[in-house]
């Protein structure tokens, strides 16, 4: 009592300031409660909403392989002789039957000569034999000894001709050429390796799946592969091999595809991840977070007229960011993708936005 009598401006003071802060508190409240009312909208609760739609769902068994060149050579010579021209460069792209090396053939070409000048002889004769019969000049005997001997050069010109195309290594088929292993004067044996040839243009792809996917594989089915080197391409192709034999050790079964591979990007020995599809199927989703598992059971809230009803649903294959409704939506139906779990069946909802999938393929690995 004191104290109040000797300092009256300072009880004021301490009177005033707690009513100030209690008006202060009252109106920060009053504001708040303002700002719920308006967020709720009269107990109308603002959710995000997606119409349940059709996809194409791709059921895809992974596995990893190895490329192969289509076809595939290791280019030496058949004889032993030395290397006359050079006709290739390092990679070149080259057509069937090309000449890549030349060999020295000095001693092939006379006997070749010899040979045809041979062969015109005893043509002749034969031909002057043949006439004088017809004149009942000579014997039958004559003109088939002189056949004979025309058969006997041809036979030797030909063989000198084969021996003369041994001297020339060619390109067995179109293809891409690897290094050069061989110069002018180099002195070829059949065990010199010249260079390698392979005809990439299409890309044999071997890989296996577990032998529990016998049942689902056929040929033709369509197989899509990623290399590390180009993680921006995708290369498809067909199956065109399933092997007859199950491993015994990994129990699975080795299967060969066949890639396009026109851009040449692809090379023998690249190690490419593997996608083998089973099979597209068109499937009504809604987003993952659409569905709310309750027990054993799994269930939605859709949206009809401005409520959120909630309705019991049958899910079927789950992929990243989506689930397959098999039974209990329509296509169209709103779903509440977020803000479920602020509503009870029954209440009132304002749709904020429409959620998205995620982006990319519509896929599944198995």
């Amino acid at each position: 009592m004191q104290f109040i009598k000797h300092h009256p401006l300072l009880v004021a003071f301490i009177t005033l300031t707690t009513v100030l802060a209690g008006y202060s508190a009252h109106t920060y409240l009053d504001r708040q409660s303002e700002q719920s009312q308006s967020m709720r909208g009269d107990d109308v609760t603002i959710v995000v909403a997606r119409a349940a739609e059709m996809r194409i769902i791709v059921d895809e068994v992974e596995s990893i392989g190895t490329a192969k060149a289509n076809e595939s050579v290791t280019l030496t010579s058949k004889v032993t002789d030395t290397v006359r021209k050079v006709n290739f460069e390092d990679g070149m792209y080259i057509e069937s039957g090309e000449i890549l090396v030349e060999l020295t053939n000095s001693e092939e070409t006379a006997q070749l000569a010899e040979a045809q000048a041979t062969v015109d002889e005893s043509t002749r004769q034969f031909n002057r034999v043949q006439n004088l019969i017809e004149q009942k000049l000579a014997s039958e005997t004559q003109l088939d000894v002189e056949k004979a001997r025309m058969q006997t050069s041809e036979a030797r010109l030909e063989a000198i001709i084969a021996r003369l195309d041994d001297r020339l290594i060619r390109a067995p088929f179109t293809g891409v050429l690897g290094f050069r292993s061989v110069s002018p004067g180099t002195l070829l044996t059949p065990n010199t390796i010249v260079t390698t040839l392979d005809d990439i243009r299409i890309i044999k792809l071997d890989f296996s799946v577990p032998e529990t996917y016998l049942s689902v594989l056929s040929e033709g089915q369509e197989v899509i592969s990623v290399s590390a080197a180009y993680p921006e391409e995708t290369f498809s192709g067909v199956v065109q091999t399933i092997n007859s034999r199950v491993d015994p050790v990994t129990r699975s079964v080795a299967i060969r595809a066949h890639l396009n591979n026109d851009a040449r990007l692809l090379r023998p020995g690249m190690l490419l991840t593997v996608k083998l599809v089973r099979d597209r199927t068109s499937a009504l989703v809604v987003p993952e977070e659409a569905v709310i598992p309750i027990r054993d059971k799994q269930f939605v809230f859709v949206v009809q007229e401005g409520v959120a009803q909630r309705i019991q649903v049958q899910v079927g294959r789950r992929r990243t960011g989506f689930v397959e409704i098999l039974d209990g939506l329509e296509q169209g139906q709103l779903v509440i993708e977020q803000g479920a779990i602020k509503i009870r069946p029954g209440s009132k909802v304002a749709i904020k936005g429409a959620g998205k999938f995620p982006h990319g393929r519509d896929q599944g690995n198995e």
